[in-house]
């Protein structure tokens, strides 16, 4: 990894981390301009009241992500689920009850604010079900061919390695099985410089790959059945969409 990526990431780290340590001590403004950049595009506001009503509400506060993976991956009873960039863990709650005692899930997450974050609102939701792991979405640290379910929240926008992603994400799927990301994508036709003009790499804009860009990603990593369908705009050109691909048999 190069300085610049490196320094990238500790930055993206050190925000996360913040977030965290904020909800943790019983602020709900984790999500200031001067801390993590979002708005009506981002965070709890995209999960149904239902689901909201029923975390606790250091779950739904630290929730940065621009989608609701859980809803719209199609998990079943018995899958075993993982979600990279799990944060403070609302998407593997959710996910948990969807797959119920017979499945399980696991999040992912760099920080060590955000896992004591999670596993703290793992015990006070009582999910039995779920296991929170230290790394990064670049070197996923579970066997290969052990998942059937990957989710992910506004984050693979965030790696300055996205092929090793893909690549991480290809190698723990079984075969036949499915992503089903939320994730920030760009128009075709803005460049890697225009993209970094309408938001910070932290704000999830700047790191986007275009629709173009995450398709030939995910296919080369080996993936087919490639839908990648935009759901609102964050900024001029930028979308939140929803992606969907499959590992073939």
């Amino acid at each position: 990894m190069s300085e610049s990526s490196t320094e990238l990431r500790e930055v993206v780290r050190r925000r996360y981390a913040a977030a965290a340590a904020q909800v943790a001590d019983g602020s709900t403004a984790c999500c200031e301009p001067g801390l993590i950049e979002t708005d009506d595009n981002f965070g709890s506001a995209l999960y149904a009241a239902e689901d909201r009503e029923t975390l606790p509400v250091e779950a739904v506060a630290a929730s940065l992500g621009c989608g609701n993976p859980a809803a719209v991956a199609e998990l079943r009873e018995g899958d075993r689920v993982l979600d990279l960039g799990s944060g403070g863990g609302i998407d593997v709650l959710l996910s948990a009850r969807r797959v119920g005692p017979t499945g399980k899930v696991y999040g992912l997450d760099m920080t060590e604010e955000m896992l004591a974050l999670a596993l703290a609102n793992a015990a006070r939701a009582g999910a039995t079900n779920v296991e929170f792991l230290k790394g990064t979405i670049e070197a996923i640290p579970l066997p290969a061919g052990t998942i059937d379910v990957v989710i992910s929240n506004c984050v693979i926008n965030l790696s300055t390695d996205k092929p090793a992603v893909f690549a991480e994400t290809f190698r723990v799927l079984r075969s036949g099985g499915r992503i089903g990301v939320s994730d920030v994508v760009s128009d075709d036709d803005l460049t890697p410089g225009q993209r970094a003009e309408r938001g910070s790499y932290v704000g999830c804009i700047a790191g986007a790959l275009s629709f173009s860009e995450y398709r030939e990603g995910l296919e080369a990593a080996g993936f087919t059945d490639v839908e990648i369908t935009a759901t609102h705009e964050v900024a001029e050109g930028m979308h939140s969409a929803i992606v969907r691909a499959v590992k073939p048999t």
